[in-house]
């Protein structure tokens, strides 16, 4: 049976477009520490590409999704020290089966990531 899936959505409301280059990845957690599932960038679209939309690799557990704001930034120009780097979003996934779509939204000093539909 294939999960649900984790898709990302990333705009960068400062500029009103979406976040395209932006690395994400992706890691179970569990005692052993974490397991990569999954890592890329987001898409002209402004979203993530990768098997793991599809629900690939993806089951019941903790999950970590880390957002490369830092290198965002330095790749459209904007100098740092940034205020944001990597920004770390921690999940728990009881029903593989249910879709779990991640949206973030942010600037150079705030963001919001929530569950969405």
């Amino acid at each position: 049976m294939t999960a649900g899936g984790i898709s990302v959505h990333a705009v960068d409301v400062a500029e009103g477009c979406p976040a395209l280059g932006l690395k994400v990845t992706l890691a179970a957690l569990d005692e052993s520490g974490p397991r990569p599932v999954a890592e890329g960038v987001i898409g002209r679209n402004g979203t993530f590409d990768h098997p793991v939309v599809r629900g690939v690799g993806v089951g019941p557990g903790i999950y970590e999704a880390v957002f490369h704001l830092g290198d965002y930034f330095t790749a459209q120009g904007r100098p740092g020290p940034h205020f944001l780097d990597r920004v770390p979003f921690r999940f728990t996934i009881v029903e593989a089966a249910e879709h779990h779509h991640l949206p973030l939204k942010f600037t150079r000093f705030g963001y919001a990531v929530f569950r969405g539909v």
